[in-house]
């Protein structure tokens, strides 16, 4: 008997929505979920280390510094000389529920997710993001190219 191949794109539903983005001062893309039973936050695309950040709804304890605050709700200003990261309010560790992150690092992985999660994958041209600009024809010329009609 024939092993069924397993086919991820038709077993997940799509859950999410592809829109434009920025990322810092850079275009970007992002996933949003548009349904209560998507497993996701949200999908960022960083251009400057081309990779998808995927922040999961699953929570998990992770330390973080916080600032400590008095009995107003008001950051504790640091006395004399202020903290060796240049904070000039106390911190102190605490333990916080994070949402899990993941990064997607290939391009083949990350148009394999928008595919799988998103109900408009085909909505943008995701070649603008990861072509390099010394890969665009015409990039390095020194006029533009302009197409005849």
């Amino acid at each position: 008997m024939a092993k069924k191949e397993k086919n991820y794109v038709t077993e997940n539903p799509k859950s999410m929505m592809l829109i434009k983005s920025a990322f810092g001062n850079k275009k970007s893309f992002k996933l949003i979920p548009i349904t209560s039973d998507c497993p996701y936050v949200e999908m960022l695309f960083s251009p400057e280390q081309q990779m998808m950040v995927v922040i999961s709804k699953y929570m998990k304890g992770a330390y973080h510094m916080v600032q400590k605050l008095d009995d107003n709700g008001d950051p504790i200003p640091v006395k004399g000389k202020p903290r060796q990261n240049g904070g000039k309010f106390k911190e102190e560790r605490r333990l916080v529920d994070t949402c899990s992150e993941h990064y997607i690092v290939t391009e083949e992985e990350i148009r394999e997710m928008i595919k799988m999660f998103a109900v408009n994958s085909d909505a943008l041209d995701l070649d603008e993001f990861f072509l390099k600009e010394s890969d665009i024809v015409g990039a390095n010329a020194d006029a533009p190219i302009i197409a005849s009609v």
